[in-house]
């Protein structure tokens, strides 16, 4: 299985890595500009959803014509907010407002342009059906969370190359301008060599949702999917992916093992699910460079959302560059841009330009370098590359309804077990 066609990542590594932060600016913004008009579909209307929406209405010429989600509240919030900053630009009657876990087709049949933004679980089959229906793409990231899920999306991807379909995908930090101006640093040999690099997501915890009287199994860990791994593939995948990107992106390759160890200290309840709320992993490159990743939810600790680039002359931050002493000698002088804005303005000029574009590849090799690291900790073994491509293990629920019976169940306690390595399956 390949990610990357000649016209893709290997293009993107010699071209647009070392983008000038200029180009990130298109002229297409201006709410006067002749611009073809382009139809949206938003498929999952959480706060991540919205936010979407919002920054392609931010874009001339869009119109909001259809939305779909799991729950009929979460969609009536969204349209509620999106209708009060935007006005008429939010077209969007009870009829074209889907609800259910197979709401996502209608919503992208009625639009040209489809922003998916559910849960991650649901993001292969959501990208499959939006490729085949000839649909351009933003796709928020993770892009799954298991290897049948990778392969469903690169092979989606493919796809969408042949139709000469756009897609843009949630790894904001590759349309930031700090970013980019530092990778261009690297890329002339600031640093030197690259050795090493740390990566951090060490922050606290995110929401919970109670159980209601009466909601099912299946409601229930929809509701609350951040924390089953059919549905969110535990934070290193879900929130740490942005991280383990930037290394990916610098090195230009993507590791080939990775080792390492975690569990849950803190998150032990009935509320937590099945994840984990720690990770440490050891990542290798086949040139024998090493990514040390760190992805902790622990509240009233230290905390760092970050990563570093070690080289043998220096040391690479966002935006700052320090030598082997630690002095300075090169920081980003801004302004920074908004690199979520910047992803959808890039996306229609992109369509209006008729410019191949497609970020899917590199955001599956994110994703599996996060999975890879998920299985390494849940097993306590070495876990290669080809062994995450190729694994087996598909977490999806093979019966989608919400009587249906997800895999993770509560014990009698009420909690859900936890992967305890050397027990694990990895394929």
């Amino acid at each position: 299985m390949s990610f990357h066609h000649s016209s893709d990542r290997r293009h993107f590594l010699k071209t647009g890595a070392l983008l000038s932060a200029a180009s990130l600016f298109p002229a297409i913004g201006s709410a006067a500009d002749e611009v073809k008009p382009i139809k949206i579909a938003l498929i999952g209307c959480g706060g991540r959803g919205t936010g979407a929406a919002a920054q392609s209405l931010n874009v001339a010429g869009t119109t909001l014509v259809a939305m779909a989600d799991a729950f009929a509240d979460n969609i009536e919030f969204a349209h509620k907010q999106l209708t009060e900053k935007f006005g008429a630009r939010v077209d969007v009657p009870e009829a074209r407002r889907f609800v259910g876990l197979d709401a996502y087709k209608a919503a992208i049949d009625a639009a040209d342009v489809v922003l998916l933004c559910s849960t991650p679980g649901f993001r292969p089959q959501h990208f499959e059906y939006a490729v085949k229906q000839g649909k351009h793409v933003f796709m928020e990231k993770p892009v799954a969370v298991d290897g049948p899920g990778i392969r469903k999306v690169i092979e989606a991807a493919k796809i969408a190359d042949q139709k000469n379909l756009k897609v843009v995908c949630g790894l904001q930090r590759r349309y930031q301008k700090s970013y980019l101006e530092t990778l261009a640093k690297v890329k002339e040999g600031m640093i030197g060599d690259i050795t090493s690099s740390q990566v951090y997501w060490v922050s606290g915890g995110v929401w919970t949702r109670p159980r209601s009287e009466g909601q099912t199994e299946m409601q229930y860990q929809v509701r609350n999917w951040y924390y089953f791994n059919w549905l969110c593939g535990d934070h290193i995948v879900e929130q740490h992916v942005h991280n383990i990107d930037v290394s990916n992106w610098f090195k230009g390759s993507h590791p080939v093992k990775a080792v390492g160890m975690g569990g849950r200290t803190s998150r032990i309840g009935k509320d937590w699910g099945e994840i984990f709320d720690h990770f440490f992993v050891e990542y290798h490159y086949a040139d024998g460079t090493i990514m040390n990743s760190q992805s902790r939810q622990w509240n009233g600790v230290w905390s760092r959302v970050s990563e570093s680039i070690v080289g043998t002359k220096g040391t690479a931050e966002p935006g700052v560059i320090k030598d082997r002493s630690g002095k300075i000698i090169w920081r980003f002088r801004g302004p920074d841009n908004n690199p979520y804005q910047t992803e959808h303005d890039m996306l229609y000029q992109y369509i209006r330009e008729n410019t191949a574009h497609n970020d899917a590849y590199y955001t599956a090799e994110a994703t599996l370098t996060g999975i890879m690291g998920r299985m390494a900790c849940y097993t306590g073994k070495e876990v290669t590359w080809d062994m995450a491509m190729n694994s087996q293990v598909d977490t999806m629920p093979k019966d989608l309804n919400w009587d249906s019976q997800p895999g993770p169940k509560p014990g009698e306690d009420g909690l859900y077990p936890c992967p305890k390595p050397s027990k694990e399956a990895v394929i």
